[in-house]
């Protein structure tokens, strides 16, 4: 099931299977579930992958499969491919009974061409979902409100009633809690707003590059948004963004029914002009977007892959983040465009990644992240009375004399099917009495939660987390460190008395 919006969540499937079941005299023996996963693809189902794996090496001391209905083998834009699935169950003598459905799956003609036609349904249930989803979306951002996403330095979310009635400012990581809610852009600080606008007039008047305007704002001790240093690739997508003139720009990118993802030609996009108050003069935002569109276009494609041996040359490796680093090339974006993606790009300067380089440069940045975080826990603990001893060696935290603290980072990922994960890997040598587990936002900038594992709870030493994953483990999930720090808590004599 893809969400719990449905009559098809699976504890209802689970009831119907489990009374038909009871009714025909067969007894469950295990269940294979996928549940919050899209069925548009077998990618990421981990369920059914599971079945199909167990069934066809003969692992199994069941002989018939209870499914739901039709849809649920998945939702398929190929009908043959949930055909195949049942196919592969019964070649192995396991046959497949549907508990709600108005038909028996006995081979008849009759079946077979229901099942045939409820397969098509299945998929065309997703087209015409996507059609609605995407229709709707677009009217949204017409309206001039946020389809997710940072909003940017300078910029504040604002979270609006149904009404269209303003209620207050979302501080980072914080998510509207109503449905019928939405998000639009506001201006930010006035001295953030002063910045943005002298990022474009350097640029603009004074000729500078985007990696001199990051030395200079660095200089000057100013942060990201992101409360980080600036670099060149942060700086010109501060000056590429339209929302900073207060347009709203939906669809650049887009992962249809889990097909491919593409980038969009600009006639496709979805725009809404004026959406947002303008921070920057319009002029001052087209003469910097004139510069940068000049400066893509008079390079050659020969001159464009030439800075890219170079740069290869360089460092040794090429990456969407080396580019977007190097003063003297174009964007990644600008290589997409131009040589159809960035690997058809580095094929041509004779460059075959065996890996993805951004988690390098990721977990370099974890890396330094670490010592942070551990040094920030510290001071929590210390500031409530509490005593905290540090293994230089292994970072393992003894608070209080009393248990012991891991600490791990975890890298968000994205599968194909575009759904977050986080792995995670429990340090089962030393055996902390507690890990607390820091769960990295999309973008690996910031912390997204904090998990509060014991050790005694946890039956594995490795866990795969996704956006939402229950009670078992979402009980420990917690926004901040403040519960944690309350556990370290020491109270004088007098008051526990």
């Amino acid at each position: 099931m893809s969400t719990e919006h449905q009559r098809y969540s699976t504890e209802n499937q689970a009831d119907a299977i489990k009374r038909y079941a009871d009714e025909r005299g067969y007894q469950i023996i295990r269940t294979y579930s996928d549940a919050g996963k899209s069925g548009l693809r077998i990618q990421g189902r981990a369920g059914l992958t599971q079945l199909i794996a167990d069934i066809e090496a003969g692992q199994t001391a069941f002989k018939t499969v209870l499914v739901y209905d039709v849809s649920r083998w998945g939702r398929f834009q190929d009908a043959d491919e949930s055909a195949y699935y049942e196919y592969a169950c019964k070649r192995a003598g396991i046959s497949v009974e549907y508990c709600a459905e108005q038909f028996e799956n006995d081979g008849s003609t009759m079946s077979t061409v229901v099942k045939g036609l409820k397969r098509a349904m299945a998929g065309e249930y997703s087209r015409e979902l996507s059609q609605k989803v995407f229709a709707g979306q677009s009217r949204l951002i017409e309206l001039g409100y946020r389809q997710g996403g940072a909003p940017g330095f300078g910029l504040r979310r604002m979270l609006i009633d149904e009404a269209g009635n303003m209620k207050g400012i979302l501080s980072r990581g914080e998510h509207k809690s109503i449905q019928t809610d939405r998000v639009t852009l506001v201006p930010g600080p006035d001295d953030e707003i002063a910045v943005v606008n002298q990022i474009f007039r350097y640029f603009v008047r004074d000729g500078q590059s985007e990696a001199e305007i990051a030395a200079n704002l660095n200089a000057k001790g100013v942060k990201t948004d992101l409360d980080r240093d600036w670099t060149p690739s942060v700086v010109r997508q501060l000056l590429s963004n339209e929302k900073y003139i207060g347009n709203n720009i939906w669809n650049r990118n887009s992962f249809k029914l889990k097909k491919r993802h593409v980038r969009n030609d600009p006639n496709n996009w979805v725009r809404a002009v004026g959406a947002f108050e303008a921070i920057v003069s319009a002029d001052l935002f087209e003469a910097a977007r004139a510069i940068i569109s000049s400066r893509s276009q008079r390079l050659s494609d020969e001159a464009m892959l030439e800075g890219l041996k170079e740069t290869l040359e360089q460092h040794g490796f090429l990456s969407g983040f080396v580019i977007n680093e190097a003063a003297t090339l174009p964007s990644s974006g600008a290589y997409q465009n131009r040589f159809g993606s960035l690997l058809r790009a580095y094929s041509l300067v004779g460059f075959k990644p065996d890996r993805d380089y951004r988690y390098i440069e990721i977990n370099k940045r974890l890396r330094g992240m670490h010592s942070d975080i551990i040094r920030d826990t510290v001071s929590g603990v210390e500031a409530v009375g509490g005593k905290v001893d540090r293994d230089l060696q292994s970072d393992i935290l003894t608070i209080n004399g009393e248990f012991t603290v891991s600490i791990v980072i975890v890298r968000c990922m994205q599968t194909g099917a575009g759904a977050f994960r986080w792995n995670i890997r429990l340090d089962t040598g030393r055996l902390p009495d507690m890990t607390i587990v820091v769960r990295m936002g999309q973008m690996n900038e910031l912390p997204l939660d904090y998990y509060l594992l014991p050790t005694f709870d946890m039956t594995r030493p490795k866990l795969r987390l996704a956006e939402n994953n229950g009670l078992s483990l979402d009980a420990y999930r917690f926004d901040d460190l403040s519960h944690f720090f309350e556990m370290a808590a020491r109270a004088p004599l007098l008051e526990v008395a």
